[in-house]
């Protein structure tokens, strides 16, 4: 299953991590176009300029348009244990819309947009990658 990676861009490493781990399990992650840059330093999503410049969220959300689904890795972050920011709230409303499945590597975070998320209907994995569909 081709399935595209979303989080918080401080967790450029676990997402490094992470694709090595999809592919030995016989899917073919997709990650952020920055992710090995993002490693290096970690403030460059910050730069608004680099973000406009290299079109970032305009090209994810056409790796996740082109893939089967996402898988969101939604670790702990600013104190709030499944952190979703921003724009992976977007990234999950634009697969939601394009009926792609949703899966949250942790539960479903306590903030004020958790509704949202619930609606999205994601799958848990509870921290199990062997959930994930085949």
């Amino acid at each position: 299953m081709k399935i595209t990676i979303c989080g918080s861009m401080s967790f450029a490493k676990e997402m490094l991590e992470v694709s090595r781990f999809l592919e030995d399990l016989g899917h073919k992650p997709v990650l952020p176009v920055d992710t090995i840059e993002s490693v290096r330093d970690p403030y460059r999503r910050q730069n608004i300029d680099l973000l406009i410049a290299k079109d970032i969220i305009r090209d994810h959300l056409r790796k996740i348009r082109e893939s089967d689904a996402i898988l969101v890795l939604n670790y702990e972050k600013n104190g709030i244990p499944g952190y979703v920011g921003g724009s992976v709230l977007i990234e999950m409303g634009f697969a939601h819309y394009l009926k792609k499945q949703i899966y949250l590597l942790n539960p479903i975070p306590r903030m004020s947009y958790s509704v949202e998320i619930k609606a999205m209907q994601p799958v848990v994995l509870n921290g199990d990658f062997k959930k994930l569909a085949e």
